[in-house]
């Protein structure tokens, strides 16, 4: 999602998005797996971020839903919104494909051929169906839980309503960047990645930053899940003015925003500093 300082004057249409934080734990707490954007890309270039994108037409089709394990069981309802069954379920679906694209970790069951290649030929625009048919796997929807949504400011002339889900690592998969969108991966804890922002050494865009400080207050990937399976996707909507000059976001529970009431942990207002959004 992109809150970089272009802005217009017309209110850009937001871009149906998922995006997936993928947990496994680690020796030293549970672990998130970032990617960092290629320089090259016109979003969010050279930013740690989980792995997502655009949500297409095909992840709604007849063929891509006949490929979902329990498609009839799904519980579409957890994503908060009042909307059609089909679009509904092609967010879990974009969810997986985007997770499979970018971290080749394939959310589904069956996997009875080569994944690896598999990979290649989804990363080489063949039908997600059909690659998921050709190794025999079927999509495990249920693996997705939706967890936030954020939504880019009216200001901004790229917008996206991206829902956040979370998602943990199958054991017996190896989780790595695609090296043509995204140049760089790594498990980081919450924690840790918050800290090497903080040192300058990575680029986090607010939801992403916004996300880690949430993620950092629970002990376990289970409890995560619970969080995350006991509500509906909080809303976030940043609203943008500013504070002598200085580029300012507002999210929910600031005085600024028309939500007095906070949608998540964390800071109330992020400041732009020259080169990213920090907190009040």
């Amino acid at each position: 999602m992109d809150f970089g300082p272009d802005a217009k004057k017309e209110i850009a249409p937001a871009r149906d998005a998922a995006t997936v934080l993928l947990l496994r734990d680690g020796p030293g707490g549970f672990e998130v797996f970032m990617v960092k954007r290629s320089g090259l890309s016109d979003v969010l270039g050279e930013a740690h971020v989980f792995p997502g994108g655009k949500i297409d037409a095909a992840d709604s089709s007849p063929a891509m839903l006949a490929r979902v394990e329990g498609i009839d069981a799904l519980d579409i309802g957890a994503l908060g919104e009042d909307l059609p069954a089909a679009r509904a379920a092609g967010m879990f679906v974009a969810a997986a494909r985007e997770t499979f694209e970018e971290a080749g970790v394939l959310l589904a069951r069956g996997l009875k051929g080569d994944v690896s290649a598999a990979r290649a030929r989804l990363n080489a625009k063949e039908p997600f169906a059909e690659v998921l048919a050709s190794i025999d796997a079927r999509l495990d929807a249920d693996a997705l839980a939706p967890w936030v949504r954020w939504v880019t400011p009216t200001l901004l002339a790229r917008r996206f309503d991206a829902r956040f889900f979370l998602a943990r690592a199958p054991a017996d998969q190896i989780a790595v960047h695609d090296d043509y969108e995204a140049t760089h991966s790594e498990w980081l804890t919450p924690r840790a990645a918050i800290a090497r922002w903080q040192r300058d050494e990575i680029k986090l865009a607010p939801p992403t930053y916004m996300s880690l400080q949430h993620l950092a207050l629970f002990e376990s990937i289970g409890a995560a899940f619970a969080d995350a399976r006991a509500r509906r996707p909080p809303v976030i909507q940043p609203v943008g003015f500013e504070v002598d000059g200085v580029r300012t976001l507002a999210l929910p529970g600031d005085e600024r925003h028309d939500l007095r009431q906070p949608a998540i942990p964390g800071p109330r207002r992020l400041r732009f500093d020259g080169a990213r959004y920090v907190p009040v």
